[in-house]
């Protein structure tokens, strides 16, 4: 090990930001450098709010060298392989060597994996793929000039970024739909591989029970254990993998998500799966100690929101200075979420979980619509990401 440690972080997303600053932040005996493919940070959970005008496409991301804290390096390059045995990050920019590793390196949207999708999404102007950022501008603009039919939304059957956002988009449009007098002439649907809308897990079942019965009352038709299998831009129609079909009139599905190949293929990180495997208390991982991951690239078995990578930093960098000082670990992440469920202009509600239990109650308000498009913004850009942290 060099005299000054030196911790590569790989990813410039939320999780990969928070915890590059907090670290330079605790210890001042460190050097960190932060590697991305982009020069720009991108506030993804304002995806599903662009479309309906809620927030301006160009105040949504920051070059992150505006964001990281002065002494630390960024390296703006792709990350092609890792070798932990000889603590070696490849990237196509030439080798970078660490002592220790944070993996924030997210997921990587595959709509390659559809079949038809890319297509339906070049070819034609009635498919958005609205995790994409130049997506969900183009839903924006097709909005504006749609006049009736049926509005789909799909979800994979991977783990994905967000869980709640296909459900946010489906009622933001429903609403958006009946602001515009049209509500009559437009059907809502929206699709998922599981039997409810949300998600199956004892945490998850009050806020469950609270969208089915908002949907009930918006008659929002919810089309159970549906996995996309094809998208047919010219019949306008999605298929299933039981040979089950939905047509669209204008079509919102949710990419499907992997890990990147880069750990996948090139590195033994992920074991046989898609994400780095790390114990799901203290985020090292289980072979290589000096090597830890947070965020949608982990294995963690909670919700992948940013949400949920700001309590990780926590764990993960006391435990990471913990390592650096020769000191026993103190942190434990016991599976934090939460998710602001936008319901319509004005309300949401939030659900909130840890790895055993719901957490708060699912009230829907205007201070919970208020929180997530006023307030959390304003503290994800000034304090979050320039890791200041108040609240462990």
């Amino acid at each position: 090990m060099s005299a000054t440690p030196h911790v590569v972080v790989l990813g410039g997303g939320a999780g990969g930001l928070m915890t590059a600053n907090r670290l330079s932040r605790k210890l001042d005996h460190v050097d960190v450098t932060v590697v991305d493919r982009s020069e720009y940070h991108y506030y993804q959970p304002s995806y599903y709010l662009i479309p309906f005008g809620y927030k301006e496409p160009d105040q949504q991301r920051r070059p992150i060298t505006d964001l990281l804290r002065e002494g630390i390096t960024f390296r703006q390059a792709t990350v092609e392989g890792v070798d932990p045995d000889d603590q070696i990050v490849q990237t196509d920019d030439g080798d970078l060597a660490y002592d220790y590793l944070v993996v924030a390196l997210g997921n990587a949207l595959r709509d390659d994996t559809v079949d038809g999708l890319v297509d339906a999404w070049e070819e034609t102007d009635s498919v958005f793929p609205f995790y994409h950022y130049e997506a969900a501008l183009e839903l924006g603009e097709a909005l504006e000039e749609f006049d009736g039919g049926r509005f789909v939304v799909s979800v994979p059957e991977t783990p994905i970024k967000c869980g709640g956002a296909p459900l946010k988009l489906t009622m933001l449009a429903e609403d958006y739909f009946r602001r515009e007098g049209m509500r009559e002439e437009v059907e809502l649907v929206m699709t998922k591989p599981i039997e409810v809308p949300f998600g199956t897990t004892p945490q998850k079942a009050p806020y469950n029970e609270k969208i089915e019965e908002i949907w009930a009352d918006r008659d929002i038709e919810f089309v159970p254990e549906f996995t996309v299998a094809e998208v047919d831009g010219e019949a306008t129609e999605i298929h299933s993998t039981d040979g089950r079909t939905v047509e669209y009139d204008m079509y919102a599905p949710v990419t499907p998500q992997y890990g990147h190949t880069a750990l996948t293929e090139h590195s033994p990180l992920t074991g046989d799966g898609e994400y780095v495997t790390v114990d799901e208390e203290r985020l090292q991982h289980d072979e290589y100690d000096e090597v830890f991951a947070l965020g949608d690239c982990s294995n963690l078995p909670t919700s992948r929101t940013a949400s949920a990578a700001r309590k990780q930093t926590h764990t993960l960098v006391d435990n990471l200075a913990a390592l650096i000082e020769d000191r026993s670990f103190t942190a434990s992440y016991d599976g934090y979420t939460a998710c602001p469920l936008l319901t319509e202009k004005g309300k949401a509600m939030i659900a909130e979980f840890d790895y055993e239990k719901p957490i708060s109650a699912p009230i829907n308000s205007k201070m919970n619509w208020i929180m997530d498009v006023n307030v959390i913004p304003s503290m994800y850009w000034s304090t979050w990401m320039r890791g200041y942290d108040p609240v462990p």
